[in-house]
């Protein structure tokens, strides 16, 4: 491989995926800012520019074959070879499963899960081509401690945890290295994307991602760190660490704990139960 460090960040232009873009560019990577917004992609290149890296914009949505296709196709034409493929793009959902659409359902499966998927199918060839790869799934502490209210979200980062799971073993043999990144809420701009049937969710998803005291750069680092270590799950908040030992190891205790808390917000809604 070449001297040069490259990367390609789906929702590269905003929230963790700006942050992670921008974490490995001062560590001297390449980047491609992969993304649907390019006022904001624009303005994520000239940050990366002024760091005296390569980087460009390629429009990307991930739910389209054809561009998760094209956007590792840019790559490797512009640097004939990619490092690290992080599979970043995601949308929020929430709410009671009986106020869920279908539609809903069809929405975050086909970005939060399938846009992974995709992302990992086409960058494959490449990685085993050059023997040499690390690929880097987004999942989230939904995906691995499942709450309430949120049955939609859970099932597909779980979903990408199953994958990068199955990924880590089956592209081992070619050289090729797996990182699932499971964080709870932090700083971000999550919130912009959620859909729910429950009104209320809005607002506590707002208020559980800005009263967080984990920023997008602190799991940018974790990240940049987990490639470089090759390490596999990486969970950034130290209460996410604690939650998930408890459920692996006394999975009652665990349960009991989610459902008070459930049935205390549910008084607090008004709801009788």
């Amino acid at each position: 491989m070449a001297s040069l460090k490259t990367i390609v960040v789906t929702g590269g232009a905003s929230g963790l995926g700006e942050a992670t873009c921008k974490r490995f560019a001062q560590a001297g990577y390449a980047v491609c800012v992969a993304d649907i917004n390019q006022e904001r992609g624009d303005h994520t290149v000239e940050a990366l520019k002024s760091l005296g890296v390569d980087a460009y914009y390629q429009h990307c949505d991930v739910r389209s074959d054809a561009d998760v296709d094209g956007m590792i196709t840019s790559a490797v034409q512009r640097w004939g070879y990619i490092d690290v493929l992080v599979n970043n793009a995601g949308v929020a959902s929430g709410g009671r499963i009986e106020t869920t659409s279908i539609e809903d359902w069809q929405w975050v499966i086909d970005i939060n899960l399938l846009g992974v998927a995709r992302g990992c199918k086409s960058i494959t060839p490449v990685f085993k081509q050059q023997k040499a790869g690390h690929i880097v799934n987004i999942a989230s502490l939904a995906g691995l401690v499942n709450a309430p209210m949120m049955s939609s979200y859970n099932a597909t980062k779980s979903a990408v945890v199953g994958l990068s799971e199955t990924l880590r073993v089956e592209l081992e043999p070619f050289g090729i290295n797996a990182s699932v990144v499971c964080p709870a809420f932090f700083q971000t701009n999550l919130g912009e994307s959620f859909r729910s049937g429950d009104a209320h969710m809005k607002k506590v998803v707002d208020k559980l991602l800005s009263s967080s005291s984990v920023t997008a750069d602190d799991v940018a680092e974790d990240i940049f760190k987990a490639v470089q270590n090759k390490t596999f799950y990486v969970l950034p908040h130290k209460e996410g660490r604690w939650l998930w030992r408890l459920k692996r190891h006394f999975p009652s205790l665990f349960k009991g704990l989610v459902s008070r808390g459930y049935k205390k917000n549910l008084r607090k809604q008004g709801v009788e139960v």
